[in-house]
């Protein structure tokens, strides 16, 4: 945690790439020596999901937080004939690293994060020196998922931003986070409402499409922490464990009382799980 006293101050950043703008949250701009802990969001938050994240930033560390392409002041300007992959958002990610950081960073995945990192570690291995994965799976969807996402597209063309809200909102929260803390469920309700229609659709088509990365996992041998809410519905904690099975160095922490947005839902618990697995991470 931060050292008492100091004021953690987080500025949001604008990458140009090419014709295209990556924003992302930054909490050191310009620090140089540091290691870097990159997050990427879940489905469909934006990059400020990990604010709790950034006041309690893990000391020592330089903290990047994306907003994936079409989210937040992210843009997304692929040609009209250009079918959206999940790898749209690892090349958002791998050109945050190269052009921002220069060096391999820990890289870390929220549900829609994990999918990401997936697709980095499939693309640009080096680029990555340790692995976060945050209620997430490494499958790809079942047909039931398929068609739940289209459902999704269809309340998004009718109802927009709020509709998705309505609909995810009791697969997002852990029960008791809807009963102890209904603050949460108005912060979530409001990081979804601010995303553009046309963000949630891409996004939506990218998961839907999105390859099925079991036969990845044996590959990944970068130190990786998997972390999962003991109340998750959406990638419940039997996911999380058959991938620490299949990964060659990981480990495994359960979040309690916390569903699908963990780092939302118990941010000290999970900010202390990633503390004491950077702090166990050989110097660079």
């Amino acid at each position: 945690m931060a050292p008492c006293g100091k004021i953690r101050v987080v500025v949001r950043q604008y990458l140009q790439l090419g014709s295209r703008t990556l924003a992302y949250l930054d909490n050191d701009p310009g620090a140089t020596g540091k290691p870097v802990l990159v997050l990427v969001h879940a489905f469909p938050l934006g990059a400020q999901m990990w604010e709790p994240q950034f006041r309690g930033a893990f000391n020592g560390w330089r903290i990047l937080a994306p907003d994936l392409r079409g989210f937040g002041g992210s843009t997304d300007l692929r040609a009209e004939d250009a079918e959206p992959t999940i790898d749209d958002y690892a090349e958002d990610v791998a050109a945050l690293v190269r052009e921002v950081v220069g060096g391999p960073v820990v890289l870390g995945g929220l549900s829609l994060g994990g999918y990401v990192a997936f697709a980095v570690m499939r693309r640009t291995p080096g680029l990555v020196r340790a692995l976060i994965l945050a209620d997430t799976r490494a499958g790809a969807d079942s047909l039931e998922g398929r068609a739940a996402r289209k459902a999704m597209l269809t309340v998004l063309e009718h109802e927009g931003p709020q509709g998705v809200a309505r609909e995810m909102m009791p697969k997002l929260l852990g029960a008791s986070t809807r009963e102890h803390n209904p603050d949460a469920e108005e912060t979530v309700r409001l990081l979804i409402k601010r995303q553009s229609p046309s963000a949630i659709r891409d996004a939506v088509m990218r998961m839907m499409e999105r390859p099925d990365s079991t036969g990845l996992l044996p590959t990944l041998d970068v130190p990786t922490l998997v972390v999962v809410g003991d109340e998750d519905q959406l990638t419940p904690p039997s996911e999380s464990e058959a991938m620490v099975a299949a990964l060659p160095n990981a480990s495994l922490v359960r979040i309690s009382g916390a569903g699908h947005l963990s780092s939302l839902e118990q941010s000290m618990a999970f900010e202390a799980s990633i503390d004491d697995f950077l702090a166990g991470l050989p110097a660079v």
